[in-house]
């Protein structure tokens, strides 16, 4: 018996064939895979040549399929994508599930926890001992994604807008981003945000500056980094609440491209976390998010995979 589990984020997309006992055969890399930003042709070209790619020539058909993508929580979009599994799956058992819950069980397997993510997107999603679950943020880049890596992004490139009116403060973050996008003069910067050519990726790419500016003692980019961690805390604070796992012990699991490459946020969430549930522990997940979706797809296979209701 054969699985696949694969993690379709905003930046790459991660396919793993695995064999029945969960063990790693091939892995496949592909561009990202959103329905907001890429479309639906556009998700289902990236999810069967990933799909294609971990197999190659061993002539398997998986028994069970786990995809975990970002908003799938609403149900147009959940039809969207298991519509485009029917397409490029059909003979395999198929679980779609959030991007967060795969993420979850890669670090946790079965045992209650709560993940973090911040990545190109954010989102805190959690699942208690009763087997109920809670998420808050990953709206999107538009009205939510608060302590992303694009919103840290976008919250520097205003800043910079506002030190260049005189409205805000001068920051070191200006000669940091000019040099990003290879802008000669602030006036330039608008279009990288609003061209829709222009992939957001390069917005969210901004973290590293942020941290060197900060590290540096720029306080513009010390006030964004703290605005940051005050966002993931109050999604996290949500969840752990509305699950009542406030005085459980369990962990926390801070995942997605921006605790790396953002290394104060990754010391500072713990020491504002341990305010939140005092028995937790805090640790960056240390397995691809697709290793959960591996998980979820050998129980789907023999059987059913549970899937945490919504509290």
């Amino acid at each position: 018996m054969h699985v696949l589990g694969i993690d379709a984020g905003g930046t790459k997309t991660v396919c793993l064939l695995a064999d029945e006992r969960g063990v790693v055969i091939s892995e496949a890399r592909g561009p990202g895979a959103n329905l907001h930003t890429s479309g639906e042709l556009a998700v289902e070209k990236v999810l069967h040549e990933v799909m294609e790619a971990a197999i190659g020539d061993r002539g398997v058909v998986p028994a069970a399929i786990c995809l975990g993508i970002a908003g799938v929580d609403r149900g147009d979009e959940m039809r969207t994508v298991r519509a485009i599994m029917r397409r490029i799956a059909s003979q395999a058992r198929v679980l779609v599930v959030n991007d967060a819950l795969i993420a979850l069980v890669a670090g946790a397997g079965d045992a209650a926890g709560i993940v973090i993510i911040a990545g190109t997107g954010a989102i805190a999603y959690g699942r208690n001992a009763a087997g109920e679950a809670a998420r808050a943020g990953g709206w999107g880049h538009m009205i939510g994604d608060e302590g992303s890596g694009y919103w840290i992004g976008r919250e520097a490139v205003a800043a910079v807008m506002r030190a260049a009116d005189g409205r805000g403060p001068a920051t070191r973050l200006t000669e940091g981003i000019l040099a990003h996008f290879g802008a000669e003069d602030v006036s330039r910067l608008p279009r990288f945000v609003y061209d829709r050519d222009e992939p957001r990726q390069r917005v969210a790419a901004l973290g590293p500056i942020v941290q060197q500016a900060a590290a540096s003692g720029d306080a513009v980019a010390t006030r964004i980094l703290e605005g940051a961690a005050d966002e993931l805390l109050l999604a996290a604070r949500s969840v752990a609440s509305r699950l009542e796992m406030r005085g459980d012990a369990f962990t926390f699991f801070l995942a997605g491209g921006v605790f790396p490459v953002v290394p104060w946020l990754a010391e500072e969430l713990p020491r504002r976390l341990i305010e939140v549930a005092p028995r937790c522990q805090v640790r960056l997940l240390d397995h691809e998010p697709a290793a959960g979706a591996v998980w979820l797809a050998l129980a789907e296979a023999r059987g059913g995979a549970h899937v945490p209701r919504y509290k």
